[in-house]
């Protein structure tokens, strides 16, 4: 155009700006800058705008939010594009509160937001798993006059599925055609809830209404019925979709492959395997962690391990959630070497144990009578900038516990609340039992006393320790209160 002596001009700057932001060439975009100042005109809001978009297409969320804080400190008027890139950004980030922050700042400047402002806000609060704001701001879209739209129920429906049969209603009253997608989040939170016969009408409503069940479809309702040990209802559902000529993926074969070691049925399982490298799927960490633990379980952790090296031999890199399963293997079969030197090795792969790793381990070390080593690896915790849960501190007082370290169980018992983990029914009683066992009816009492002021109850490991107790000394006063304690925490 130069060349041919046309003048250009800031509309036609803005569309070559634009074309390059979405070609995710946005350093092109800001070399336009230059030439813009050249030609003695000003970069526009519609520049900066393809700009920001630009930036937050190639991610780069926080040269984004740098651009909108200086296009307000030189005085530009954002309008509801502006906004919306920068708030679909800043939730990127995680920063949804500062997103909302900024839609109220666009409500009270004029700037009336659309339904993808707000749309953006509500998914990643429901992502957050805020979903009560989410259904506050909803209502306050619509109140507003905003219609909301698919893509706005989508991610509600995600956030609390179980009222979205009526927003469900709510949609279709609204003349807004259910899509795929929205199906699918509905079919998949009715199966993780264990309502699969719920999700089947789903789909046959779906496919009432012209809407063909996909992959994820049949997946989803695979799961479900694993999940209520339905395991030949799942291979139904399984040869179903490969007669509707619906091809499984490395999802759909790795629910059957769990399916199968959750039972035990390791040679199905092993089948299934096969079947996919046959049809050219590569099996992931999910599918190979299914197979590891199923054989730890059916077989040996031996068994497991002469997998787990026959993977490492192919290629395949081995993940924390690996290690884990064969460590908690190992430690559970009193192989406390082995597990260690998975542990170190894990290391030498520069894979951070997490949590579950330094659990299994422990427990092992007190099975194993290492009680020192025990001790100094849950020290270890905070150095490696782990936070201990529930389930590791009930360990470390189960093993103190077995020790006959009660005055160390109770001062960890006490830690874990002052570090803000609560104790669970499990916690308390493993340490209820342990003064029990010790005959220590005192401080069994006052923790019963507790546990039961926090609505928790006694197992059946305790309450047959306080049966036998009121056998072998019926008229000790301490004994009948612990049996009052007992009675009353099982009502």
């Amino acid at each position: 155009m130069e060349l041919l002596g046309i003048s250009l001009d800031i509309y036609c700057i803005n569309n070559l700006t634009n074309c390059f932001c979405h070609l995710d060439r946005v350093d092109f975009g800001f070399s336009l800058i230059g030439k813009i100042f050249k030609l003695g005109f000003q970069p526009d809001i519609i520049t900066l705008n393809s700009l920001n978009n630009g930036l937050c297409s190639e991610d780069r969320f926080d040269e984004a939010v740098e651009l909108y804080d200086e296009m307000i400190a030189k005085g530009y008027q954002p309008d509801v594009y502006t906004y919306t890139v920068i708030v679909n950004g800043l939730c990127k980030i995680g920063k949804t509160n500062v997103a909302f922050g900024i839609l109220k700042r666009l409500v009270e400047e004029g700037c009336e937001p659309d339904v993808v402002s707000y749309s953006v806000i509500i998914d990643s609060l429901c992502k957050d798993r805020l979903v009560t704001e989410a259904l506050e701001l909803f209502l306050q879209m619509k109140s507003e006059g905003i219609l909301p739209s698919v893509v706005t129920y989508n991610s509600l429906i995600h956030g609390r599925w179980e009222e979205a049969s009526m927003q469900l209603n709510e949609i279709l009253e609204a003349n807004i055609a259910p899509n795929l997608i929205m199906f699918n989040i509905l079919v998949d939170g009715l199966c993780k809830e264990g309502r699969v016969a719920k999700a089947h009408g789903i789909v046959k409503w779906m496919i009432q209404r012209g809407i063909k069940p996909d992959v994820a479809t049949y997946s989803s309702l695979m799961n479900g019925c694993c999940l209520l040990n339905k395991m030949d209802q799942a291979r139904k559902i399984f040869d179903m979709m490969l007669s509707k000529g619906c091809t499984p993926d490395v999802v759909t074969y790795s629910i059957m492959i769990d399916c199968y070691c959750m039972r035990k049925r390791i040679a199905e399982a092993m089948r299934l395997l096969d079947e996919m490298h046959h049809k050219g799927l590569i099996p992931n960490h999910v599918t190979y962690n299914s197979l590891i633990h199923g054989l730890c379980k059916a077989k040996s952790p031996q068994a497991a391990y002469k997998f787990f090296k026959d993977l490492c031999a192919s290629g395949h890199s081995p993940d924390v959630v690996t290690y884990s399963i064969l460590i908690d293997g190992f430690c559970k079969h009193q192989c406390l070497e082995v597990a260690l030197s998975l542990f170190h090795e894990m290391q030498k792969n520069s894979l951070k144990p997490d949590i579950t790793v330094y659990s299994a381990l422990i427990d092992g070390m007190f099975e194993a009578g290492k009680l020192k080593d025990a001790k100094e690896l849950f020290s270890r915790l905070s150095i490696e900038g782990l936070q201990p849960n529930v389930y590791i501190y009930t360990i470390m007082i189960n093993g103190l516990c077995k020790e006959g370290l009660l005055d160390e169980a109770f001062k960890v018992f006490r830690k874990m609340e002052e570090n803000g983990c609560l104790p669970n029914i499990c916690s308390y009683n493993v340490i209820i039992q342990g003064y029990l066992r010790h005959n220590d009816l005192s401080m069994a009492t006052q923790l019963i006393d507790e546990m039961v002021g926090k609505g928790f109850f006694a197992d059946a490991t305790t309450t047959e320790l306080v049966i036998n107790l009121v056998m072998n000394k019926p008229d000790d006063p301490l004994v009948q209160k612990l049996l009052s304690c007992s009675k009353q925490s099982k009502m």
